[in-house]
């Protein structure tokens, strides 16, 4: 008899579990309730979770300065085991943190999670992390510009989880490394194929998939990653819904087990790749499917890619015999009309009829247009769920950002573009600098601090009317480029346009009618952006605007046409068709 699958040992040889006793948890629950509280990011949550079932094993903390340091050196733990990603609690100081002290860490609700003992608070440096773990210091990468947010020191000591994050969606399906492997024990083969993702199933994917499973002679783990993956991601809720339909009705039950993972992603390429094995190794797993471009944010602010599109395979590959994971890769798969099935491409005879649909053309050709996949490329019930999820483009949200100095030209170009929106059907909320300070951001200062805030704040309600299908119109100062590209992550580059005002600083001054630039000049004002505090202009903006040889009108409908050639707009002739 086939001997389970369970009996692949986790990583590191022990599954961690930090979870309180059940008959210790009133008390230790009643003695959090006396502690300060840490309230922790939502990235910080899917760490917590992790490290209290196992599935960063053999990790059982936020990580100290010795194996930070080690892991982003030479993707060791202090101690030698390969571990190629840092787990870190960075924080901002305070009273309540300090050594040999307990604190409770929260969730957004105040509840209390987890008590941690602190033994070591030390600082961490962005720039070389970013360079180690990232390869790169481009604010593009989302982690890069993430981590411009995270406070200067990193907390770490023992911990001791009350209880889990709290999730009411898809309760059956988020199982803990060993629930994991206990579902994998009742499928009756040794090896178990991890297939990690972030985007819908179609049906190259589960060709591909099948054939590995074919190949291992083994069961697939489908283990979508729902907790933070790449902004303007295909949500999991709908990522989950396309799983469940094909898992139900396209796949041999006795041979898959789909579990989700709360996997806060860094987008690292080859590094998250062998991240991934490890990861994958603690749920029972010891074959891995690595793709192409696996775990990639995309291409940098120059347009080339992070990483190369099999640096993960090779990677993965070459740690193999430590994490005890192979990866299963396959090249690119096309579609064969004539003979209905999909073929490695290097494989297909030269003048045989092929058929692919990329991903940009999943979205701009048919989801944005309002058109149904075709059931060679996913199945009608997944392509009902993407329509049903994804509006066409025109009724999707999107950001104007405009940015530029004091008196560039934004606020009068934006009212120009919210009339224009007005003429071809489409409304818009304007969130103009000076009214923001009046509403949104009262009591804010023009320190570098409460400028990021009150960017922020901004960039946050964009980006809650985007997620609703809204289109909104910002129009700040924004002067510093990384808190313009975190707000570019909290809406999602692909609905994102970032519109630099570009007038030189001599006809902003002409143009001030409050005078300010001149009370700046005779030092009356500090900190006034252009004068005495930098402007960053953008390095890559979706369009320039010239506002010496182009009148505000002009400029809003070089912006209109820009929105008309990406989708968001419907264009209209004059006698008002489309």
């Amino acid at each position: 008899m086939i001997q389970p699958s369970v009996l692949i040992p986790p990583y590191g040889g022990q599954l961690i579990n930090l979870l309180v006793p059940p008959d210790a948890l009133e008390a230790r629950r009643a003695y959090a309730s006396q502690l300060p509280t840490l309230r922790l990011s939502q990235r910080a949550l899917c760490d917590l979770e992790l490290l209290a079932t196992g599935g960063f094993s053999p990790l059982d903390r936020f990580m100290n300065q010795a194996d930070y340091t080690r892991v982003v050196e030479e993707m060791r733990l202090a101690d030698g085991t390969l571990f190629p990603i840092p787990v870190t609690l960075p924080v901002e100081l305070s009273p309540a943190i300090r050594p040999d002290r307990d604190i409770a860490l929260c969730d957004d609700q105040h509840n209390r999670l987890a008590i941690m003992t602190i033994e070591e608070i030390y600082p961490w440096q962005r720039e070389k992390m970013a360079r180690a773990v990232f390869g790169t210091l481009d604010d593009r990468h989302p982690l890069v510009a993430e981590m411009a947010q995270w406070g200067p020191y990193n907390l770490s000591g023992r911990l001791e989880v009350l209880a889990l994050p709290q999730h009411y969606d898809f309760r059956d399906l988020r199982l803990t490394p060993a629930q994991t492997r206990e579902r994998l024990e009742h499928t009756p083969y040794t090896n178990i194929i991890a297939f990690q993702t972030r985007n819908p199933l179609h049906r190259v994917h589960e060709e591909l998939t099948k054939r590995a499973m074919a190949e291992a002679d083994g069961a697939l783990l489908l283990h979508p990653s729902v907790g933070m993956t790449r902004p303007g991601d295909v949500d999991h809720y709908t990522r989950v819904r396309t799983y469940r339909a094909l898992v139900q009705n396209h796949y041999p039950p006795e041979r898959v087990v789909l579990a989700l993972l709360p996997l806060a992603m860094r987008l690292a390429g080859p590094r998250e790749a062998i991240w991934h094995a490890v990861i994958r190794r603690n749920y029972g797993a010891n074959h891995l499917i690595v793709g192409r471009d696996h775990a990639s944010p995309g291409s940098d602010s120059t347009g080339r890619p992070f990483y190369g599109p099999y640096d993960a395979h090779e990677w993965v590959q070459q740690y193999s015999a430590e994490t005890g994971v192979r990866p299963v890769a396959f090249e690119e798969l096309v579609y064969l009309p004539d003979e209905d099935r999909y073929e490695q491409i290097s494989r297909v005879v030269p003048g045989v009829r092929t058929a692919s649909i990329s991903g940009t053309q999943v979205r701009d050709e048919y989801l944005n247009q309002g058109r149904l996949l075709p059931a060679w490329f996913t199945h009608p019930e997944v392509a009902d769920i993407l329509a049903d999820a994804y509006p066409p483009r025109h009724r999707q949200g999107v950001c104007i950002w405009f940015t530029g100095l004091s008196g560039a030209g934004k606020s009068t170009t934006a009212a120009v573009l919210e009339l224009l929106l007005l003429e071809c059907g489409r409304r818009a909320t304007v969130l103009d600098g000076d009214i923001v300070r009046t509403h949104l951001s009262k009591g804010l200062g023009f320190s570098k601090e409460d400028r990021d805030t009150n960017i922020r704040r901004i960039g946050f309600v964009a980006a809650e009317i985007v997620k609703h299908g809204g289109l909104v119109i910002c129009a700040a100062i924004s002067p510093y480029q990384a808190t313009r590209d975190e707000v570019r992550s909290m809406v999602g580059s692909g609905q994102f346009v970032e519109v630099f005002v570009d007038t030189p600083l001599d006809e902003c001054e002409r143009r001030d009618i409050k005078g300010l630039y001149a009370q700046a000049r005779r030092g009356e004002i500090r900190g006034f952006t252009g004068i005495d505090d930098p402007y960053e202009p953008p390095r890559s903006p979706e369009i320039r605007l010239d506002t010496l040889t182009h009148s505000p009108e002009q400029n809003a409908q070089r912006v209109l046409q820009h929105l008309v050639r990406e989708g968001f707009i419907r264009s209209f002739d004059a006698n008002g068709h489309l």
